[in-house]
């Protein structure tokens, strides 16, 4: 397994358990991350916000507001410097929604992420 298929399998695990610490250790201090739900939520950001306190913000306000949400994995692709990760995110009273994520990996650590919905 390559070792950035195993960062993959780390942040779902951080993400499913709601576990922000461990989340946030696979990311650089100024990691950015884009969402088009960020962006309906923040509009203010366009979508994007940069470095760990934004990434700490955004994920403990999703996890408050939405206990229930889990994601589905269906693929994981890594290679030297990027991870594509399809997956299916669940929350109860909305929708399913398929998403494919792309992280940017640089020595060991998520410099960038960006989502993609269906």
């Amino acid at each position: 397994m390559h070792p950035n298929h195993q960062i993959a399998v780390n942040w779902f695990k951080a993400f499913n358990e709601h576990q922000l610490e461990n989340l946030l250790s696979l990311y650089h201090d100024d990691a950015e991350h884009y969402s088009p739900k960020l962006k309906l939520r923040m509009p203010e950001t366009n979508g994007l916000i940069k470095g760990k306190k934004a990434l700490e913000f955004w994920w403990a306000d999703a996890f408050e507001r939405l206990p229930q949400l889990h994601y589905k994995i269906l693929n994981i692709i890594a290679n030297d410097e990027f991870v594509f990760m399809e997956y299916i995110r669940t929350t109860p009273n909305e929708p399913d929604l398929q998403v494919g994520e792309v992280l940017v990996i640089k020595d060991g650590k998520i410099v960038a992420s960006r989502v993609y919905h269906s």
